[in-house]
């Protein structure tokens, strides 16, 4: 077959750099949220829903086939953190966190998920970062080491 083919959706979160509650704005969060959208189109890995709260943020993507995760990840905070250090001037020591969390979506399961996004700020009025953090991990499987997750 000489066409490549990839239709693969990915759940990316990650905390800003100790969890700093940088992203208290709504406002500018959503325009935080609304320029990851435009990067990650810009990397030819249309979002389907970005979200989150002060501290961390997930990003709902069907990655671009030729991009790895990693790469997809450093861009895109690489991107957003000069985007946030140059509108918001009292942002100058923003930074996101070095890890992240990376899980493969189901699409049998976007609908739901995207809800999930969406309601962020009403989820975290009960659960914090690192406990959701945790239970995607063990949802997922994913092995969590935390003596390197919370930096």
């Amino acid at each position: 077959m000489s066409q490549s083919i990839s239709r693969d959706f990915q759940h990316f979160v990650f905390s800003t750099k100790e969890r700093a509650t940088f992203l208290t704005d709504a406002t500018f969060r959503r325009e935080t949220h609304a320029y990851m959208a435009g990067a990650c189109e810009n990397m030819e890995s249309p979002s389907v829903v970005i979200g989150g709260v002060a501290d961390h943020v997930h990003v709902f993507c069907r990655l671009s086939r030729n991009l790895s995760q990693a790469a997809f990840v450093r861009d895109l905070k690489r991107e957003t953190t000069k985007w946030i250090k140059v509108t918001n001037r009292n942002l100058r020591d923003f930074r996101w966190q070095a890890g992240y969390g990376a899980f493969s979506v189901s699409p049998s399961h976007i609908d739901a998920l995207a809800k999930y996004i969406r309601n962020q700020e009403e989820h975290h009025r009960k659960v914090g970062f690192q406990d959701e953090f945790r239970r995607l991990c063990k949802k997922y499987g994913a092995e969590l080491d935390e003596r390197y997750a919370w930096d």
